[in-house]
C-alpha cells in the first residue's frame, strides 16, 4: 500500500492512502502543534475531503483500536497449535490501581500464569514489557494465558 506523505508549509504534514474498495482516500494531518485530522474523502470525489479534529487522547485511542486487533489477531494464530492457550487484550482503565505502577506491582504471572507479551499505547506496541515498565490509563495489554488465568488477569487489573 502507497502512503502518500505531503509536507503542508506552516502547518504539518499530510499522510494518505487509497482505499482498496472505490476512489475514497483516508489519512491524517499531522500538525506541527502536535494535533491530529482524521480526513477522509469524498465518495464521489476524491480530491475533496472532511476533516475531523481529534484530541491527543481520541488519536491514541484510534490507534490502539487500529493496532492492536491485528497483533493479537497475529498471536492467536501463532498460538492456535496450543490447546488451551489464548491471546486477550485488557486494558488499564483510568482508576485502575496499576494506573502510574510497574508492571512488576501486577505479580501477573506469579498470580495467574498469563504473560503480558505486548503493551498498545498510543498505537505503538511495546514487545515484552519488563518488570518497571509502567503503565498508563489507556494501555491495551496483550496477554497470553488459559482462559481461567486470563480472567483472573483482568480482575487483577480492576481491583488489584
Amino acid at each position: 500500500m502507497n502512503v502518500e506523505v505531503t509536507p503542508l508549509p506552516g502547518i504539518g504534514v499530510r499522510k494518505e492512502f487509497s482505499l482498496a474498495r472505490g476512489r475514497r482516500r483516508i489519512g491524517i494531518i499531522d500538525h506541527k502543534d502536535g494535533s491530529i485530522d482524521l480526513i477522509l474523502s469524498k465518495s464521489d470525489n476524491p480530491d475533496v475531503t472532511e476533516q475531523i479534529p481529534l484530541s491527543a487522547h481520541e488519536a491514541a485511542v484510534l490507534a490502539n483500536l487500529l493496532g492492536a486487533p491485528q497483533l493479537v489477531a497475529q498471536l492467536r494464530e501463532e498460538h492456535r497449535e496450543f490447546d488451551g492457550v489464548t491471546t486477550r487484550q485488557l486494558q488499564v482503565r483510568k482508576g485502575s490501581p496499576f494506573d502510574g505502577r510497574p508492571l512488576r506491582d501486577t505479580e501477573m504471572r506469579t498470580r495467574t500464569k498469563t504473560s503480558i507479551v505486548a503493551v498498545m499505547r498510543a498505537g505503538n506496541p511495546i514487545p515484552s514489557p519488563g518488570p518497571e515498565f509502567l503503565f498508563t490509563a489507556g494501555d491495551l495489554l496483550i496477554v497470553v494465558g488459559t482462559t481461567q488465568g486470563l480472567d483472573a488477569a483482568a480482575a487483577i487489573l480492576t481491583d488489584g
